[in-house]
């Protein structure tokens, strides 16, 4: 199985591509549509890796994929320009799953 990720930014692309991750790069409706369309009908791709920005554009799909589809998993992730997580939001999961206050 591997990973595939839509981003709308070129440096969260270019990292996971040198982490050996294939993606493609969108930022238009459509565009994003398309590529989601292509990758969950993909065998070999199991997890979906979408930035916050390109999540936003087309949730419908992205929701119907999480609530109705065994595969693949869709995983929202941030990029340098994420908006939508609180400043602390990686020091409270930790402490939410492992206890540990950081």
């Amino acid at each position: 199985m591997k990973y595939f990720v839509i981003s709308d930014n070129v440096d969260t692309l270019t990292g996971l591509r040198m982490a050996g991750i294939e993606g493609v790069l969108a930022h238009k409706h459509d565009e994003v549509l398309s590529a989601v369309v292509d990758a969950s009908s993909d065998p070999d791709i199991g997890i979906l890796l979408i930035t916050e920005r390109i999540c936003t554009l087309c949730s419908e799909i992205l929701d119907e994929l999480k609530q109705h589809g065994s595969r693949p998993l869709v995983v929202e992730i941030p990029d340098r320009h994420g908006t939508g997580r609180a400043p602390d939001s990686i020091t409270k999961y930790i402490k939410e799953s492992i206890g540990v206050r950081v």
